[in-house]
């Protein structure tokens, strides 16, 4: 039954990537919100004893070597985030979903801003405002990331 749990976890993990990978027009790349990071904050809320910072470090592993980033920096902010996430579960867990929205809108100003820092520190990058686009959409997006994969879970019974 763990195995099961397990395996559909992993499953909504990789349409995440799935989604991440998915080629869009360029006017809206910028625009594109963060679906790993998104999914893995919503099952370290769901189930904190689950996913914890150790599958954050692979799946940000994979998302390094599948967009060809320097390897470590999204491994690195996914566990950060998730990490925060899973620490204060229980608190966010009782907040209305519009307040979880704003809440995870920082969590995603914290990621980039941790990984703009490093690409910065590693590859010289500079700052440019459409860095920040894909906040608002992961905001907006969450609502529904939400609501989706709470009725995967109890759909499937995954605890």
């Amino acid at each position: 039954m763990i195995n099961r749990h397990m395996l559909l976890i992993a499953l909504s993990i990789f349409f995440a990537l799935v989604m991440a990978l998915m080629p869009l027009p360029f006017s809206l790349e910028p625009f594109r919100p963060d679906w790993v990071l998104l999914v893995l904050m919503y099952w370290s809320l769901a189930l904190p004893h689950r996913l914890n910072i150790g599958t954050a470090w692979v799946v940000g592993l994979l998302i390094d070597l599948a967009t060809g980033s320097s390897l470590g920096v999204n491994s690195l902010t996914y566990s950060v985030c998730i990490f925060v996430t899973a620490s204060n579960f229980q608190k966010i867990r009782n907040f209305s979903l519009w307040q979880q929205s704003l809440l995870i809108g920082l969590f995603l100003t914290l990621y980039h801003l941790m990984q703009f820092w490093l690409n910065h520190f590693l590859l010289g990058v500079y700052f440019s405002p459409h860095y920040l686009w894909p906040v608002f959409t992961g905001m907006l997006s969450w609502i529904w990331v939400f609501l989706l994969l709470r009725k995967y879970r109890r759909h499937f019974r995954i605890r």
